[in-house]
Order: structure tokens, then C-alpha cells, then sequence
């Protein structure tokens, strides 16, 4: 780590901590030429993802798409705001650990449809009806018969 002081790329690690949001470390570094001090940060790298929506078009993956659709799911359902957090997270997380750049809507959606399956029934389904565009009564009562089957 270059000292921002003199410009020597040697310094020691006096003391570590993690950030108040948990997302980087805190170091205190001392420059062994000159005996400053100074912090530095470090976080995950992380690499964009951009999306393959159905029409082919691509375009940068926002994790508020993902929450925004999943509260219209459970609107006037029980659900706490944070459960939501943590299944868009968990799926961003999931994402990031592939070593793939882009991912597909589909993939994606199927995520969100596993998680929110175990949480809430009513709100699988609206999320499916809306997934899949459902196209008429029948294929809604398909997808409702094919969730009491999996049960």
C-alpha cells in the first residue's frame, strides 16, 4: 500500500476492524519509512451483471426490480420488509458467485419463485401469474394445480 504521505510502498497493519455496515474492513496502516499513519478500506470487488431480458435486450442488473416486484407480490400480505431484503440479497449474493456475467430473467425469476414459495402461497402465485404471463384461466388454474401437487 503506497503511504499518501511519502510515497513508500511499505507500511504495517496496526489494527483491523470491520465497517459499522459490515460490507468493508477498516485498516490503520503505519508507513515504515516516515512512521505516519493513515486508513484505508477494503471491500469485495464486485463484477457488474447485466441482464438478458426475454426480448434479447440487456441492461444492468438493479436489485430494486427484483424487491419492487416481489412487494407487489405480497401486497396486503404478512411479510416483513426485511424477509424481502434478505431473499433479494441472498439472490444478488447467488448471482455474484457464479462466474457468469450475465443471467437471464428467467433464471432469475425461478430464484425468486423458489424463496418466496416456502413464505407465502397467494404471493407465489401472483408472482407466477405475472412471471409466466399467464394468458387465460386455464393456465392460471395449471399453475395452481401444479403447486398442490408439489406440496
Amino acid at each position: 500500500m503506497k503511504c499518501p504521505f511519502c510515497g513508500d510502498q511499505e507500511s504495517k497493519v496496526v489494527d483491523s476492524r470491520r465497517s459499522e455496515d459490515g460490507n468493508s474492513i477498516r485498516r490503520r496502516r503505519e508507513c515504515i519509512a516516515c512512521q505516519r499513519r493513515f486508513t484505508t478500506y477494503e471491500i469485495v470487488e464486485s463484477l457488474p451483471i447485466i441482464v438478458v431480458k426475454r426480448d434479447g435486450t440487456r441492461q444492468s442488473f438493479d436489485r430494486n426490480k427484483i424487491l419492487n416486484a416481489m412487494v407487489r407480490a405480497f401486497d396486503k400480505r404478512k411479510v416483513e420488509m426485511a424477509d424481502l431484503e434478505r431473499i433479494t440479497t441472498e439472490i444478488e449474493q447467488t448471482i455474484q458467485n457464479t462466474l457468469e456475467r450475465e443471467v437471464s430473467t428467467d433464471k432469475i425469476g425461478e430464484m425468486v419463485m423458489a424463496r418466496i414459495k416456502a413464505i407465502d402461497e397467494v404471493a407465489y402465485i401472483r408472482f407466477a401469474s405475472v412471471y409466466r404471463r399467464f394468458q387465460d384461466v386455464g393456465s392460471f388454474v395449471q399453475e395452481i394445480n401444479q403447486f398442490l401437487e408439489e406440496k
